[in-house]
């Protein structure tokens, strides 16, 4: 590609370990639960409880659940946003320069700027690829992309791709992804279940977007697909009221009235940890233990033709008057 392009795309996606070890699993968890956006509690309270109980305990146990998922590319987080780069890249043309980036490990946002602007660069879109706006997770890349530019003496222009929860292009790609995913099945499931990452209920209380948001999805794709998407909540932590309901309990309910479920995604870009370990494994688990019999995940869009039509859709209507 020339050195003279001017115009790049940065996609951005949450974070992994560098490896499914209990180091790597530390220094990723240090870094991601002292955002203050991600843990809302005074850092003076937080940090002792992050230091001596969690950092000591949580990795060993989280680098368990990393290696059960770990592929030969790496983390499938990793792998699957690097490889909607190169697909875009590839669909969008020479005109832009793609890469990616990840808020919590590697490659970091910053460099990852460093080196469009070196490449030449001056425009920049950030693309964070969560179709929900949730302060802790869309609104920490933007703190991130922000806070490299104040270190910048010579800046590059920055546009950031806004939430798309019910973005007519990303309803009919989670359409396609699910009804592809349904197909497949040698079952007819009695619920689909949409399962989006809880966060507690005091940030929706304090006006975060994030439950309408989902709820809004999950509305229009049950129009969609013209049959009623349930929603829930995973990933729990700690003794606060978290948004419900909870996926775990719900999928024990239907495991215990021996009803057939699909659970899927909708709020994650590329399969990850909280989707392949969380859902597809431990939930299947979980359902099986209260009686449930058939039990289906459907991957998410990760760097599918239905995903990655969406993301050059999004990206080439924020590029427009730079492209």
């Amino acid at each position: 590609m020339s050195r003279a392009s001017s115009i790049g795309v940065l996609l951005v996606n949450l974070g992994t370990p560098d490896a499914p070890d209990a180091p790597a699993v530390r220094r990723y968890l240090a870094e991601f639960l002292s955002d203050r956006r991600v843990v809302e509690i005074p850092q003076i309270l937080w940090q002792p409880i992050l230091r001596g109980v969690i950092l000591p305990l949580r990795p060993k146990k989280s680098a368990h659940a990393y290696r059960q998922v770990w592929t030969d590319e790496g983390s499938p987080l990793a792998a699957i946003t690097r490889a909607q780069s190169h697909a875009l890249q590839a669909a969008i043309g020479d005109r832009v320069r793609v890469a990616y980036a990840m808020r919590y490990g590697q490659p970091a946002i910053g460099p990852a700027i460093d080196a469009l602007m070196a490449a030449g660069c001056d425009r920049i879109l950030v693309a964070p690829l969560y179709p929900q706006y949730c302060a802790a997770t869309t609104a920490t890349a933007v703190d991130a992309a922000s806070a490299h530019l104040a270190t910048l003496r010579a800046q590059p222009a920055l546009r950031f791709l806004p939430p798309y929860h019910d973005n007519a292009v990303y309803i009919d790609a989670l359409k396609a992804s699910v009804e592809a995913g349904l197909a497949a099945l040698d079952f007819a499931p009695d619920v689909l279940l949409a399962s989006f990452h809880g966060m507690p209920e005091r940030t929706r209380a304090l006006g975060d977007p994030y439950h309408d948001q989902c709820q809004a999805t999950a509305r229009r794709l049950s129009g969609a697909l013209g049959r009623p998407v349930e929603v829930a909540f995973q990933s729990r932590f700690g003794r606060a009221r978290w948004l419900e309901p909870a996926t775990d309990a719900r999928l024990a309910e239907l495991g215990r009235e021996n009803r057939s479920v699909a659970i899927f995604a909708p709020g994650f870009s590329a399969d990850c940890l909280e989707t392949l370990e969380e859902l597809a494994i431990r939930g299947k688990e979980q359902f099986e233990a209260a009686g449930g019999t058939r039990f289906a995940y459907i991957p998410c869009l990760n760097a599918e033709p239905p995903g990655m039509a969406m993301i050059e859709t999004l990206i080439r209507r924020e590029l427009a008057g730079w492209v």
